[in-house]
């Protein structure tokens, strides 16, 4: 099992939105390093899902439960990708960028290095201090 983390700005789909549809195709990934990320996702891997812009917070735990498939919001002919993805559950207490930055034991992780990036790996150390952190 692989741990990832995703980022969605919360006023175009928010967690709980997310959680009412009860899942989602994480589409509209137009950047060839997140496209690459989709791609090596697999079924059962675990998703920290971000709140960007606005909130700036992990706020839950998801699953992927499709492997990467053409992405239905693009060009056929492009080749974007998208995945399946359902909630686990929400964390008891969001996890901020400002904690993240803060501790020591998520030195290095990839959201605060490549803050850009919507689809991203995270080592399995750094996923689990966050769902701690989120208890």
């Amino acid at each position: 099992m692989k741990t990832w983390l995703v980022k969605q700005e919360p006023t175009s789909y928010s967690w709980d939105d997310f959680s009412r549809d009860g899942g989602t195709a994480w589409t509209g990934v137009r950047n060839h390093q997140a496209k690459k990320n989709l791609e090596t996702m697999r079924a059962g891997d675990r998703v920290l899902f971000y709140h960007s812009v606005v909130g700036k917070a992990v706020v839950g735990e998801a699953e992927v439960v499709r492997e990467a498939y053409p992405d239905p919001t693009a060009d056929p002919d492009d080749g974007w990708v998208c995945v399946g993805l359902r909630p686990v559950k929400p964390l008891r207490r969001p996890v901020t960028l400002e904690q993240i930055k803060s501790d020591p034991d998520l030195d290095g992780i990839a959201l605060v290095r490549q803050s850009r990036l919507s689809v991203m790996p995270l080592a399995l150390a750094h996923f689990k201090k966050i769902l701690e952190l989120g208890r």
